[in-house]
C-alpha cells in the first residue's frame, strides 16, 4: 500500500538542478526507487571535455543507481535531461526546452550550486544567488506548480551562532538587489576585488552567496509554493541505496580521506565544538518529505491572496544527540582501523590546535618536512613528485573550515520536528530522517566501508582487509620507532644544552 508521500509523487514530472552532484544523485534516485514519477528532468551543462550526452552517459552509469535498477531495470528511462548552465544569464536552457518545462513540471528541486569556498565573488554570485532568481522567474511560468524546494545550507547566517528557522536580511552589507546589479555592471575583476566590503562578517563567498540566495526567496517568492532545505555538514548515505556511499572526497570527507591515507596529521579544529553532520540519504529523505509538505500547505491555505511565508527547515543532528569533531575523529580513527586501507602511506594519526599561527608552524614539521622526503623517494625511483604541492592545497581546505569548526553553532528544528511529526509511521519509515536515534558509532563504520570502497577502490573482500591490517601493523611499528628517534633526539638537544650551562 502506497504512503502518502509516495501518492503524492504518483505520475508527477520533477525538474531537478545539481542533480549531477552528489545530493541531487541522492534525491533523484531515491524518487525514483519510492516512489514513481511520470518523469525527472535534470540540468546538466557540458564541460569542457565532455557534452551532455557523454556526462550523461557516465551519470547514469554510477554505483548509487544499481540497486535501484535492480528493483526498476526502466527506471532511468524516465529521466531527461535538460541542457543548461547556472552562469548563463538565462540559465542556458532553449526556448524549446523552456516551454516544455513550464507546461510539465510539477515539483522543482533546485540543488545546483558552486560549493567552492574560495570561488571569485562573481562566479559566487552568479551561480548560487542570480541563477535562484531565474529558477524562481521559471517557476512563474509553471502553471501546474505544487513545490518548489530550494536547497541551501544551515551555514548561510554563519554571522550567528543560534541561527533559528527564519530569514535574516540585517546580516548583510548590502540588499540582494544591489548585489546582483554590482554583478552585472562591474567587470569581473572589480567586482572580485570587492569581495572584502561585500561579505563583511562573512568567512566566505559560499556562504555569502547562499544567504542572498535566501534573501531572493524571501523578498521574490511571492505566492509560490516554495521552502528551504538547510542541511549543515553532508556526509555519506547511512543505509541508502547503499551502506556508506560516497562519490567524491569535499569538504570535510576530504579530511577524513587524508587521515586515512597517512598524509593529514594536523587539523586547525576544535575539538569540543559540535559537529553537525548529516547523513546524504536523510537528507535526500527530507528534501522529499518537504516538497510533500510544502505542496499539502498550499492546498490548505485558506486565504490565497494572503502571501504566504516561505517555511525553512534545519536539518542538523538533534540536540539531545549530539556528536562533538573530538568524537567524530575518535570514531573515525577507531573504525578506520577496522578496516584499513591497502594505498595508505603511513600510519593513521592527527593532532590538532585552535592557533591559526601554530598551525601554520606546526604544518612544517607534521606536513612539509614528512612530504619533502617523500617527494625525494618519488624522484630516486622516477616518479613526479606530488605530496609538498598536494600539501599546500590540503592546507588551504582545512582553513577554509576553520570558521565551521572552531566553535559550536547551534540551530533551532521547530520546523523539521513538525514535518516528520506530520508524516505518517509508513512515510517515516520509507523516508527516514530521525537524527534522534542516529547510532554514530554504526554510521562511522559504515562511512569508513563506503571510503574504502567507493574513494580508494579497495574491495571489501577478506583477503584485502587482511592485507590492510597487516600494511597498518608494519606502520604502526615504524611510527612508534620514528617517535622514540625524536624524542631521543629531543632529550639529547636538551641535555646537550643544559651541560652548557651546568
Amino acid at each position: 500500500m502506497d504512503t502518502e508521500i509516495q501518492r503524492f509523487y504518483m505520475d508527477k514530472t520533477v525538474f531537478v538542478t545539481g542533480g549531477t552532484g552528489f545530493l541531487g544523485k541522492v534525491i533523484i534516485e531515491k524518487i525514483l526507487r519510492a516512489t514513481d514519477p511520470k518523469h525527472i528532468y535534470f540540468l546538466v551543462r557540458s564541460k569542457k571535455n565532455e557534452d551532455v550526452k557523454t556526462r550523461v552517459a557516465k551519470w547514469m552509469s554510477q554505483p548509487i543507481f544499481e540497486a535501484l535498477l535492480r528493483t526498476k531495470p526502466r527506471a532511468l528511462e524516465l529521466m531527461t535531461p535538460i541542457a543548461g548552465d547556472c552562469l548563463e544569464p538565462d540559465l542556458g536552457i532553449s526556448d524549446a526546452d523552456r516551454k516544455l518545462l513550464a507546461k510539465e513540471v510539477q515539483i522543482v528541486i533546485h540543488g545546483a550550486a558552486t560549493v567552492r569556498f574560495n570561488e571569485p565573488m562573481h562566479t559566487a554570485l552568479a551561480i548560487n544567488t542570480r541563477a535562484t532568481r531565474l529558477m524562481l522567474q521559471l517557476a512563474r511560468e509553471m502553471h501546474r506548480l505544487e513545490a518548489f524546494v530550494q536547497i541551501s545550507t544551515a551555514y548561510s547566517n554563519c554571522v550567528l551562532e543560534h541561527i533559528h528557522e527564519q530569514f535574516y536580511p540585517e546580516n548583510f552589507t548590502c540588499s540582494v538587489d544591489t548585489a546582483l546589479q554590482l554583478k552585472e555592471t562591474l567587470s569581473a575583476e572589480l567586482l572580485d576585488n570587492m569581495t572584502p566590503a561585500l561579505l563583511g562578517k562573512f568567512p566566505n563567498t559560499y556562504s555569502y552567496t547562499k544567504g542572498l540566495a535566501e534573501q531572493v526567496i524571501q523578498g521574490e517568492a511571492g505566492d509560490l509554493p516554495v521552502c528551504i532545505f538547510r542541511p549543515a555538514i553532508i556526509f555519506a548515505n547511512y543505509k541508502e541505496p547503499s551502506s556508506g556511499w560516497i562519490d567524491n572526497p569535499y569538504g570535510l570527507i576530504a579530511l577524513i580521506y587524508g587521515i586515512t591515507y597517512g598524509v593529514l596529521h594536523l587539523l586547525l579544529c576544535n575539538y569540543k565544538a559540535h559537529a553537525p553532520v548529516v547523513p546524504g540519504d536523510y537528507c535526500g529523505n527530507m528534501v522529499v518529505a518537504s516538497a510533500w509538505e510544502t505542496a499539502r500547505n498550499a492546498k490548505k491555505r485558506a486565504t490565497p491572496a494572503i502571501k504566504p511565508v516561505p517555511t525553512i527547515y534545519n536539518f542538523s543532528p538533534s540536540n539531545t544527540n549530539i556528536i562533538t569533531f573530538g568524537d567524530l575523529k575518535d570514531k573515525g580513527m577507531y573504525s578506520g582501523k577496522l578496516v584499513p586501507m591497502t594505498k595508505m602511506i603511513w600510519y593513521p594519526f592527527v593532532h590538532a590546535t585552535t592557533c591559526p599561527w601554530l598551525f601554520s608552524l606546526g604544518c612544517i614539521f607534521y606536513h612539509y618536512v614528512p612530504g619533502f622526503l617523500f617527494d625525494i623517494l618519488l624522484r630516486l625511483s622516477g616518479e613526479k613528485p606530488r605530496l609538498v604541492k598536494a600539501y599546500r592545497k590540503v592546507h588551504e581546505n582545512v582553513v577554509a573550515l576553520f570558521p565551521f569548526n572552531k566553535k559550536t553553532f547551534w540551530f533551532s528544528r521547530d520546523n523539521t520536528e513538525a514535518l516528520w511529526n506530520h508524516m505518517s509511521t509508513e512515510d517515516q519509515s520509507v523516508f527516514n530522517f530521525n537524527m534522534e536515534n542516529m547510532n554514530w558509532d554504526d554510521y562511522f563504520k559504515s562511512t569508513l566501508n563506503g571510503m574504502r570502497l567507493h574513494l580508494f577502490k579497495e574491495p571489501p573482500t577478506t583477503a584485502s582487509l587482511d592485507h590492510g591490517r597487516r600494511i597498518l601493523s608494519r606502520y604502526f611499528v615504524l611510527h612508534c620507532a620514528v617517535q622514540g628517534l625524536l624524542v631521543s633526539a629531543a632529550a639529547y638537544l636538551i641535555w646537550l644544552v643544559l651541560s652548557v650551562f651546568i
